[in-house]
């Protein structure tokens, strides 16, 4: 694919994150077509050291995240480096951290800093709390946001003897989609207006939101006229049912599908007799009982058995996968959503693939991971920045640019 067709293909982002949150986000603009100039400390991003790898401080996760990206190492704590990165922020559009606004603006970083220096810059800031509440600045992590968005507490009301988090990255991943479409309106509003601005992405206030859309319930209205929390999620019956032979991922929600359910068992008549399933008010005010009912008839049959009926019955059904099954999934393997890569540095690399299709300008990889520093130099002279001060910044330890032994190369990609 030729770099003009990617959607953002033009737009520049200066990518001050780490860990989780941020990369994704900005992986996900990198995979747009966006140029993505990954600043990193002289030490690199944490999920570099984060195993699995083949060598040190390229991380499973870290390649995930990072592709499509440049890397450039600056020591922030350095006046010169401090300094070049603002020159690196005048060419760009987005500039996007999830680092504490505290410590920013005593590094002379903060929004006001570099909109100063960049009046149409999107300053994007990806931080725990809104800065205008009292947790502002504390520090946030995907497992202390599960907590305070009562996801552990909410598995103990389904049957989980004690809060458990959900096994995933959750909240930063979902954070990090939010900030995408948020950094691209405000791009968007640019360009009606020429006006950059500043832009808050806090995990809770956003996680608040994600949870209580489903479970603000009866506190919707004011006064309440009932419990929060929305039934039909939190039945004890709801999750994969147990067959004869393992588990079966079943929703039987609407009424055609409760009468194809019925028809499917041999009880066809039950739907139309049976007061409890005659509509989705009636059925809503029993869910435990409903599908505790379900999961009795699906004991009955193998897990084949049942996808069989309920496939010729139109019912939403699949088996569960583990992770295994998922890596394998014949659905994936022939949509190509596993892309092979030949890195530089790391061989043959399996990359997960961007699960949008486009008819004109598709997304997609074009580069590989990058290691620590590997565009420094590169980045610095597209900038502007005298060779004279990029050998400076380089001998006094303010910039880092990688071994250029292996010469960064665009991947070549196959559908695997």
């Amino acid at each position: 694919m030729s770099s003009s067709q990617r959607p953002l293909q033009g737009l520049r982002v200066i990518d001050l994150t780490s860990l989780v949150m941020g990369p994704y986000a900005t992986q996900m603009l990198a995979d747009y077509g966006a140029d993505v100039v990954k600043v990193e400390a002289p030490g690199g991003d944490i999920m570099r050291k984060t195993g699995p790898m083949r060598n040190a401080d390229m991380g499973a996760m870290y390649l995930q995240m990072n592709r499509n990206k440049r890397s450039i190492v600056l020591d922030l704590k350095q006046t010169a480096a401090r300094d070049a990165l603002v020159k690196l922020c005048k060419t760009a559009d987005i500039f996007l951290h999830n680092v504490r606004l505290r410590s920013m603006r005593r590094l002379k970083l903060g929004p006001e800093d570099l909109t100063l220096a960049n009046p149409r810059l999107i300053y994007a800031s990806l931080i725990g709390f809104g800065e205008t509440g009292p947790y502002a600045g504390r520090p946030a992590y995907d497992d202390l946001m599960q907590g305070l968005c009562a996801l552990p507490t909410l598995a103990m009301r389904v049957g989980a003897k004690e809060p458990r988090y959900v096994p995933l990255a959750l909240i930063d991943r979902l954070v990090g989609m939010s900030a995408v479409p948020t950094v691209l309106a405000a791009v968007i509003h640019r360009e009606r207006t020429g006006q950059g601005q500043s832009i808050e992405i806090p995990m809770f206030e956003t996680m608040a939101q994600f949870v209580l859309s489903d479970h603000l319930g009866g506190s919707s209205f004011d006064p309440p006229i009932g419990e929060m929390g929305y039934g039909r999620i939190l039945s004890a019956h709801r999750g994969p049912y147990r067959t004869r032979d393992g588990y079966l991922c079943l929703l039987v929600y609407n009424d055609k599908q409760w009468k194809g359910f019925f028809e499917a068992i041999g009880r066809g008549d039950e739907f139309a007799t049976d007061p409890r399933f005659s509509n989705q008010t009636a059925r809503a005010q029993r869910y435990d009982e409903i599908y505790g009912l379900v999961a009795d008839v699906l004991r009955a049959k193998t897990t084949a058995q049942w996808i069989e009926v309920f496939q010729r019955h139109d019912l939403p059904c699949a088996p569960l996968n583990d992770l295994d099954r998922l890596r394998n999934d014949p659905h994936l393997q022939a949509v190509g959503f596993f892309k092979s890569s030949d890195h530089p540095s790391e061989g043959k690399v399996c990359y997960l693939g961007v699960p949008s299709r486009w008819s004109r300008s598709q997304p997609g990889i074009h580069r590989d991971a990058p290691r620590l520093g590997q565009h420094s130099i590169e980045i610095l002279r597209e900038t502007g920045i005298p060779e004279a001060e990029i050998k400076s910044l380089i001998a006094s330890g303010a910039c880092f640019n990688a071994d250029t032994a292996v010469q960064p190369a665009t991947a070549t990609h196959t559908s695997k």
